[in-house]
């Protein structure tokens, strides 16, 4: 088997990194695996903590948040892998996905990045994603594929092109990656890998899925399921992603749906689910974007 990366980033959560790191109990064998933490930031040196039962694992400590993109970034620069599977800290893998997703980059050369079918950890027949629709550059929609279905099969042995992969859990050839370069910081949160596949693209590669690899999914525990956060950078970064990839008569068509129909919506959605301050989060995020250019690194958030 190819050598690879396995690289994840902890932000807080020490017990769900944990119950990652215990699921890849199976790989810390194998000569050609490493397995990068990345220990976003702490305030404290949590090494000998992780290390204590993983004394194989390579611990990375950043004191300042760099979020999603900027964490596995830091570990990037630290892998040594052909393959690099880039993996959230709140999934949990099940056996045979890191060989199953590098033998499918290996026998498919045109393949820069892929992703595995993933389903939500606390109803495991339930699918989060097993691919994406492409992208409509006029609304910045597209549809994640099997999303809340139950698993009967329906995708089994997917192997093929799809819109985008999944950020919870990727694997990049490292041909691709130095072709294309590292995931854009200044997304911090949403929409980075997105923007990557476009990256990935320009570079000669394609994004493909393979469901014979499989993985569970706690989603959203970094920044909660509803949250000023979330809400700042979806929209935030929904506008910036079409700034850096839309043509120019799809930028101005998306700009006036944006304004005309998502505003609206937005705020009567406020309005009615009791969290009217998402009001002022919306326009900030418009803001921003009218404010900076696409590589600003002014998050325009202030993070706790």
């Amino acid at each position: 088997m190819s050598s690879i990366s396995i690289i994840t980033v902890n932000f807080f959560q020490p017990q769900a990194t944990i119950e990652l790191l215990n699921s890849l109990y199976q790989y810390y064998a194998i000569a050609n695996i490493e397995i990068i933490l990345v220990d976003n930031g702490s305030p404290i040196d949590n090494e000998l903590y992780f290390k204590r039962d993983y004394q194989n694992i390579k611990y990375i400590r950043s004191e300042k948040n760099l979020g999603f993109a900027g964490g596995n970034n830091l570990g990037i620069a630290h892998a040594t892998g052909e393959y690099l599977f880039l993996i959230n800290n709140d999934t949990e893998v099940t056996p045979g996905l890191i060989e199953t997703l590098a033998d499918t980059l290996k026998k498919n050369e045109r393949i820069g990045i892929i992703s595995p079918q993933i389903n939500y950890f606390d109803n495991k027949k339930i699918i989060q994603y097993a691919g994406f629709t492409p992208m409509d550059y006029y609304t910045c929609r597209n549809a994640c594929i099997g999303q809340f279905e139950t698993d009967s099969g329906q995708y089994h042995n997917k192997i093929e092109q799809t819109g985008f992969i999944h950020g919870a859990a990727m694997m990049i050839r490292r041909e691709a990656l130095e072709k294309a370069g590292p995931m854009a910081e200044n997304f911090f949160l949403y929409y980075e890998e997105m923007d990557w596949c476009e990256r990935i693209k320009d570079a000669g590669y394609e994004i493909w899925v393979d469901t014979n690899g499989l993985i569970y999914h706690k989603e959203s525990l970094s920044v909660g399921k509803n949250s000023a956060l979330k809400e700042f950078f979806m929209n935030r970064n929904r506008i910036l992603f079409i700034r850096r990839n839309a043509k120019p008569l799809q930028r101005m068509v998306f700009y006036i749906y944006f304004m005309l129909l998502v505003v609206p919506r937005n705020m009567l959605k406020y309005l009615a689910a009791g969290t009217a301050g998402f009001t002022k989060v919306l326009w900030s995020a418009i803001f921003w974007n009218i404010r900076n250019k696409t590589n600003s690194r002014d998050l325009g958030f202030r993070l706790k």
